[in-house]
């Protein structure tokens, strides 16, 4: 399903995951803004990519960084990317009658290993080793399709999400200005951006 916002990808490698999105935000044929962000880091290793009403990202975001953060505290432990989807999706099955306009990939590591989940704005919830999200979603995960490896490192994975993100922003017009990455594994989350010239 393709909605406003553009594209966003997650690749799960052998050593964690990497996120990542276009900066553009475009309503119809204006752009309104080249520096929007549409990555967000949840904690040290959870993170959201999205595609989709920015408005509605950022309520989400703030939802689970507040949630997961609560969980810490009550339970002594960080929570893992299974129940940060599970919640997410009860929040947006919650919103059905009033959807947030966001399609949604969740990705971190936790003690059983690097996950990735994508989600629709009703809160279907799907778990895969790599998702591309947004208008550009097909230029995206035609790369990521044709490249991925199981056993690829996260810095093979960053190069890969790159590609895909590139291969997006050079043919979707609502995609650019520049990818901002996340690149979650044990050690914690890493912010990263990328300039692309389009």
């Amino acid at each position: 399903m393709s909605m406003v916002g553009a594209t966003a990808v997650g690749i799960v490698c052998k050593d964690g995951v990497v996120l990542a999105s276009e900066k553009r935000i475009a309503y119809g044929y204006t752009v309104l803004s080249k520096v929007g962000k549409k990555v967000f880091k949840i904690t040290d290793h959870l993170g959201i990519a999205c595609a989709g009403l920015v408005s509605d990202m950022q309520v989400i975001a703030r939802s689970l960084m507040a949630e997961a953060n609560l969980y810490e505290l009550d339970y002594k432990r960080p929570m893992s990317v299974r129940s940060l989807a599970k919640l997410l999706s009860m929040i947006l099955y919650g919103q059905k009658l009033v959807p947030y306009f966001t399609e949604t990939i969740v990705g971190g590591v936790d003690p059983s290993g690097p996950h990735l989940f994508v989600l629709d704005p009703l809160g279907s919830l799907i778990e895969d080793k790599y998702a591309s999200v947004g208008t550009g979603a097909t230029l995206a995960i035609s790369i990521i399709e044709s490249n991925y490896s199981p056993d690829m490192t996260i810095d093979e994975g960053r190069k890969l999400a790159v590609s895909a993100m590139k291969a997006a922003i050079a043919r979707d017009a609502i995609s650019g200005d520049g990818i901002d990455l996340l690149i979650i594994t044990k050690d914690g989350a890493v912010e990263e951006f990328v300039p692309v010239s389009d």
